[in-house]
């Protein structure tokens, strides 16, 4: 029958125990409290890092998919993912598919004019590195961007070729001092006279987006960056987000019929989710986690056993005294219940170190990747729940040694 007193009292034993070996005591609880760290440390930065991705791949549009023609080879550890490559998308057929598509969803055309374009103005000239892009006025819509100053393109603009550029943040600073306002100034592209119509928002530094771009009218681009066999690529977002796989099979149909392609023919053209590639990326660190999880579960078995041991020796250490509690009247389950207190608490101990010192790691490295502050609640929880297991298991032999010690033996011994 359970005794608040006795708890009471096994608790205050069992504090007063750990704090007579206290050497022995912290090194236990050092080692429990590294191998928290180490699987708290790991997971709540691969939840910064999902969190990264998926925030980075939300502010490209990540309820999109795009219609290609070019394939994609993606390479991640030892697999290789391959998208086929198909003959290119006419201007024709772009437009085309934006006029008879009339599902609830935005429709972008757009043309990869340059990878490498200089810009100028005046004097300024940024590096031979500003991506240059033909868009149209739902571009922005479908990819992520959004204006600071200034405005879109409207479709009329788009529709007349007029000569007006959107342009990003690094392009802003490397060709405006502070204080020229670059609304209506007019920059150069390869010999092109444009007025700058707006500036797009920061997307801050991303391997997959970033603020190094310029747009013009998709139109304008096709007229003075032209090259043999240009494809062109259309951008679909739903209205809805829960619409995509729907809005995709659409847009698949529709676009068949512009192709001219009989129904037994397969689809020439590539249907690419916007979210793919980070589903592709988020797979496989699981594998990184499965590492993290065998690193915490190797480190604290080596816990556990140096828990143990400690809790042998303070049993041994301890023999008179259990004789003597013993022979005034403690049970065998209340002497078994103050060293199962013991081995719980310092387990506890080393797992509340351990989870803060492995959410702080953890977010340093979100800080690194300018996400956001990361709580793991699922992995903090199961770290005092393994840290709880650490302390029973470890302490369930030697509590069932000292609750058998004979009480005669015990008196004796030195």
């Amino acid at each position: 029958m359970f005794s608040f007193t006795i708890f009471k009292e096994n608790l205050r034993i069992s504090l007063r125990a750990i704090r007579s070996n206290r050497i022995r005591t912290v090194l236990t609880i050092c080692i429990i409290a590294f191998g928290i760290m180490a699987l708290i440390g790991i997971l709540t930065a691969i939840d910064a890092i999902k969190t990264s991705l998926t925030d980075q791949f939300t502010m490209m549009g990540a309820n999109s998919f795009t219609i290609t023609s070019r394939g994609m080879n993606v390479q991640i550890g030892n697999r290789r993912y391959r998208a086929r490559n198909f003959s290119r998308i006419t201007y024709r057929e772009a437009e085309e598919f934006k006029r008879v598509f009339n599902e609830p969803a935005w429709v972008s055309v757009s043309y990869n004019a340059s990878a490498m374009a200089t810009i100028k103005f005046g004097q300024e000239k940024t590096n031979p590195n500003v991506t240059l892009t033909g868009v149209d006025e739902n571009y922005l819509n479908v990819s992520g961007y959004e204006i600071e100053t200034g405005r879109n393109f409207s479709a009329e603009e788009v529709r007349l070729g007029r000569y007006l550029a959107l342009i990003g943040k690094d392009v802003e600073r490397s060709l405006f001092p502070a204080g020229i306002d670059p609304l209506g100034k007019e920059i150069v592209v390869a010999g092109l006279k444009l007025k700058v119509a707006g500036v797009l928002k920061s997307k801050g530094a991303s391997a997959i987006s970033g603020d190094n771009v310029c747009f013009i009218p998709v139109t304008t681009a096709r007229q003075f960056f032209s090259r043999p066999n240009m494809t062109f690529q259309i951008a679909v977002m739903p209205f809805k987000s829960g619409n995509l796989d729907l809005v995709a099979g659409a847009a698949e149909s529709v676009f068949r019929i512009v192709r001219n392609l009989n129904p037994r023919d397969e689809s020439d053209f590539n249907i690419t989710k916007s979210d793919n590639i980070v589903k592709l990326l988020l797979e496989n660190i699981k594998y990184v986690t499965l590492a993290a999880t065998l690193i915490g579960i190797i480190t604290l078995f080596g816990a556990s056993v140096g828990l143990m041991n400690i809790m042998l020796v303070s049993v041994t250490e301890r023999t008179r005294e259990i004789g003597t509690r013993k022979a005034v009247g403690a049970k065998p389950s209340t002497i078994k219940n103050q060293f199962l207190f013991e081995s719980i608490i310092i387990g506890q101990m080393g797992g509340f170190f351990g989870i803060i010192m492995g959410v702080i790691i953890g977010n340093i490295v979100s800080s690194l990747l300018k996400s956001s502050f990361v709580v793991p609640w699922v992995w903090i929880g199961t770290g005092v729940a393994v840290c709880f297991l650490v302390g029973v298991v470890s302490g369930y032999a030697p509590a069932v040694k000292a609750a058998n010690i004979n009480p005669i033996e015990a008196l004796r011994y030195e």
